[in-house]
Order: structure tokens, then C-alpha cells, then sequence
């Protein structure tokens, strides 16, 4: 198999005019190129209005060394390194083992635990995906919140009420990435997640790749129980209450609750599970029409065959702080994403075909320990809380909304200009700004300004603003060893919520890294 990268086209070219050029480049007749398929696709929009896709191939052809050595420099050897399992070790446990959270991190921990044997068992405090579904969207209708079925918690965890982007900047020399990648594909996924520079797979599917890749860990031995909440745990004898009810031993006990299990936190801390408080970013989530984002990015309005357009923006600013956007969803919704009663968040949402009208995205600014006003390990979270707590009472419950020019003049807004809000949930007219202390509303303003001369119209008054942007990542680190093991010796933190992940592809990897330590310590149960 040969790798041809550089491979430029114009939007909207034929199946028959890629292959074309692939035969010109390798400089061979049609009936030698035996297959071929995409490793890499990516807009080249440098001249827009004209645009290109820029692919990098893997090809099949005949007579493939004498090709090879003719295009050397243009052409490479496809140089493939498929994941596989590490060997199982030989250490017994007394009891399966337990994973606390089904977010991806806890998924794909468990898929990996069944494919060696190892019969785990998944415990969710929140509902099956499906009836989560329900849960979520009950609270958008209604406003009638289910503190342990929501957006943040339930089968699948956060990511799946997101825009489901799947793209990291983890570094991959083990081939997980990719697995990652084509098992989201064999449960459900399109297969253009494979080769897209940006793959996206939106709320709508995720939905179904969760539900059946659950199906499959069951059929491998794997049990999941929802609506089943770790509620203690007892360091000296393995053990987890769950439900504040019963007991149960735990061989070994992964802790992949997600970034907004703060009660589990409470809990951690209270039982001597080291950790300690992590920088994390706070904001708002910004909305322009689609089509100015569009026209910025291609330098057309229509952008016929072209995914609706994504950005990615920083400013540094001159009290040297960063700004930054986050979570971008192109065509798609802010959400109200609470998970508990008085407290107020927001995050973005994307469905498949990202068809909504509006561009969302976080404009956040980091924070640090420095910020929490204490040195307490769970100092972050109530940073966050707090924040929450302004949200909610900015907006009575509701999502509290502002024009980016009132925004700035610290005054309520009384009406909508030229952009109308896409939000899942009620929202009402508020004073942003007044959610944050002054220095980050300060900020969080003159980043928007600053990421408006890199984007026409970025920040014009009418850009809306809605808050608070407050779970961009986990507010505490689970300390764990480079066996990915805590100072408690059967205990895993894994994932986002232990701090380290920051998105459904980082989390389902960091899981993947927990379960090949686990295999490779423990043998699996006798049959």
C-alpha cells in the first residue's frame, strides 16, 4: 500500500477526478490502480471564494516497488500500526472490576476489560442513553430538572449532549487514536470520522454508537447498572457503598466520573484519595449567524457542498491573560447544561448535520488555583459553584442571554438585534457580565474584541452572549502514579473528571491506557 499526500482538488470534484489524479501523480495507467482509500481530507480555503480539498491517499497498485522508487519524495511506504491488546498478567483479583462512570472514558475502559475477559462492571448513577434522551430534553420543555440524569450525567457523559467533535491534540504513537476512530464507526459512526480533518459525529448519532456499544460489552461479559450512584468508598478493604445503601467489592475500582461529579469529589476527599486543584477556563458562549461565520471561512456565503464552517480563535491580552474559543459548534445550539438545583451552566450542541442557524462557542479564559481565593483542593469547584449560582439568579433559572454592545456598557439588554438565539432550554434577558468578577468579565470583553480582527463581525453588538461557560474541564486532579494508579492501590483515576482528558477522543484513550495497565497487571477471572 502506497501513501500520496498533497493530493489537491476543487471542492465539488468527482470520485472519477480523484482517481485521475492519482493516476497522474503515480504516473500510471487506470487498470493498475487497484484500490484505493482516504487517509486525510482538509480545506484549503487560502484563496477563497476558491476552494480546494487536500487529501492524503493510501493506494493499491500493481507493480508497487517499481512505483515506489520512481516517486520516492512524492510517494511513501503506508505504514500502518493497528492497536491490539497487551498480554494479560498473572496477579488474581477477588472481585471484577468496578468502573464508576460511562462517559467515554469509563466505555472505552470497559470495552477494552471485556475484550480481554476481565467481566467488568459499570456503574452509572445516571439513566440508560436513550431515557436520558428524555430526561434532557424534559428539562429543556419544562425546566424541571433530574440531578443525576442530565446533560453532564447518564450513559455516554458529557460529550454526548455536545457537537461530539472527536478530533485531540494527544500525541499517538500506539495506534489508540485510531482505534478510537474505527470503533466509533463500527458501532453506528460515519465513516468519514476516519479521514476528516475535523471529524464530528453530533448528539443524534452518539446517542446510538453509546447505546450499542454498551450492547456489545454486555454480550462480552461486561454488566452496567444505572441509576446506581458510588456514594463512599473504604480505602482498607476494597469496598463501594452504592446508592448510600449497599455494599460492594470492587477488585479494582476505575474512577471515571466526569468533570461535573462534584458530590463524588466531596467523597474522594473525604476519604484521603489524593488530590489536589487544577487550573481549568470559564466564559460565555457567543452566537453569530452561520452565514458570517461562513462567509469569514470560505469567502462565500452559499457554501454549497462544504460542512458549515468552524473557527478556531486566541488573543492574548495586555493583563496576561489568555482568551481563547471552545467547544465551537457550527450550526448548532447553546444548551442549558445544569446538574444542579440553583446553579446555572451552559454549553454547545450540534446535531449530524449541524443545520442550525447560528455558530456557538465558548470564548473562556483560563483561571488558576491563584483565582480560588483558598488553597483547598476543592477550592476550583467552588469557584465554579459559585459562578453557577450568579448565573442562575441572573437569569431567575433560566439561561440569562445579552447583546455583546450591552454586554460591554454593564446593562441589561431589552431586545434582540440582527442575531436571534438558538438555545435548547429557556432563556431569558439578562446582565451577563454581572456573573463575573471584574477582571474576567474585563477579559472575557477584550478577547471578544480582539478575535473581532481576525473575524469581521465577531464582535459586533449584536453578537449574543449567554452564561455561564463553567465545565470546560475538571476543577481537581485525581493524583495517579505512571501505572496510572493512586496512592490507594486498587484505584484508577481515568479520564476527564480526574483531570486527565479534555474531550470525548483524550478521555476514551486515557480510559484505553487504564484498562492495558489493569490487563497487564491481573489475570482474567477463570471460567
Amino acid at each position: 500500500m502506497l501513501r500520496i499526500s498533497q493530493v489537491k482538488l476543487p471542492v465539488g470534484h468527482t470520485g472519477e477526478q480523484l482517481e485521475k489524479r492519482l493516476e497522474k501523480i503515480l504516473g500510471i495507467s487506470p487498470e493498475m490502480l487497484l484500490e484505493y482509500h482516504i487517509r486525510k481530507r482538509s480545506v484549503d480555503a487560502r484563496k477563497k471564494p476558491e476552494l480546494f480539498y487536500v487529501y492524503t491517499i493510501d493506494a493499491r497498485v500493481k507493480k508497487e516497488n517499481a512505483v515506489l522508487k520512481r516517486m520516492k519524495g512524492r510517494v511513501e511506504k503506508a505504514e500502518e500500526n493497528p492497536y491490539s491488546l497487551p498480554e494479560s498478567g498473572t496477579e488474581k483479583m477477588t472481585a471484577p472490576p468496578v468502573i464508576i462512570g460511562s462517559g467515554p472514558a469509563g466505555l472505552f475502559c470497559a470495552y477494552l476489560l471485556a475484550q480481554a475477559g476481565m467481566n467488568p462492571v459499570v456503574l452509572e448513577r445516571g439513566a440508560p442513553v436513550r431515557e436520558r434522551k428524555k430526561d434532557v430534553e424534559t428539562f429543556w420543555e419544562t425546566g424541571i430538572l433530574n440531578p443525576s440524569s442530565n446533560v453532564q450525567f447518564g450513559e455516554g457523559g458529557a460529550g454526548t449532549f455536545s457537537d461530539g467533535k472527536l478530533n485531540t491534540l494527544v500525541k499517538d504513537s500506539c495506534g489508540r487514536n485510531r482505534f478510537v476512530l474505527e470503533t466509533f464507526v463500527k458501532f453506528g459512526a460515519p465513516e468519514a470520522i476516519l479521514y476528516e480533518q475535523k471529524p464530528h459525529v453530533g448528539t443524534d448519532i452518539l446517542i446510538r454508537v453509546v447505546e450499542a456499544m454498551r450492547n456489545r460489552i454486555t454480550e462480552m461479559g461486561g454488566t452496567f447498572h444505572f441509576h446506581t450512584q458510588m456514594t463512599d468508598l473504604f480505602p482498607d478493604t476494597c469496598e463501594l457503598e452504592i446508592n448510600g445503601r449497599t455494599r460492594i467489592e470492587a477488585g479494582v475500582a476505575v474512577l471515571a466520573p466526569g468533570h461535573s461529579a462534584r458530590d463524588t469529589f466531596e467523597v474522594l476527599y473525604r476519604r484521603g484519595v489524593p488530590l489536589e486543584a487544577k487550573a481549568f477556563a470559564v466564559g460565555v458562549r457567543v452566537e453569530h449567524p452561520q452565514k458570517l461565520i461562513d462567509t469569514a471561512q470560505y469567502g462565500r456565503e452559499e457554501r454549497g457542498s462544504l460542512p458549515a464552517a468552524a473557527y478556531k480563535l486566541t488573543a492574548k491580552l495586555e493583563n496576561g491573560r489568555g482568551a481563547y474559543t471552545f467547544c465551537m459548534c457550527p450550526g448548532g445550539y447553546v444548551v442549558n447544561a445544569s446538574s444542579e438545583e440553583g446553579r446555572l451552566a451552559v454549553n454547545g450542541m450540534s446535531y449530524h448535520d449541524r443545520a442550525g442557524g447560528n455558530a456557538n462557542s465558548a470564548v473562556i479564559v483560563t483561571v488558576t488555583p491563584e483565582d480560588y481565593g483558598s488553597g483547598h483542593p476543592l477550592a476550583g469547584m467552588a469557584f465554579q459553584r459559585k459562578l453557577e449560582e450568579r448565573a442562575w439568579r441572573e437569569g431567575r433559572g433560566k439561561v440569562p442571554v445579552q447583546r455583546f454592545e450591552d454586554y460591554r456598557a454593564n446593562r441589561v439588554s431589552t431586545c434582540f438585534g440582527a442575531v436571534l438565539p438558538c438555545i435548547k432550554g429557556a432563556y431569558t434577558m439578562g446582565n451577563v457580565r454581572r456573573i463575573f468578577p471584574e477582571y474576567l468579565a474585563e477579559s472575557i470583553e477584550n478577547g471578544i474584541c480582539a478575535m473581532g480582527k481576525k473575524i469581521h463581525g465577531f464582535a459586533d453588538g449584536d453578537t449574543l452572549l449567554s452564561g455561564v461557560e463553567s465545565r470546560t474541564s475538571s476543577p481537581v486532579k485525581l493524583i495517579r502514579n505512571q501505572d496510572f494508579v493512586s496512592e490507594i492501590p486498587w484505584i484508577y483515576p481515568c479520564g476527564e473528571g480526574a483531570g486527565y482528558a479534555g474531550g470525548i477522543t483524550s478521555a476514551a484513550m486515557d480510559g484505553m491506557k487504564v484498562a492495558e495497565a489493569i490487563i497487564r497487571k491481573y489475570a482474567p477471572p477463570e471460567s
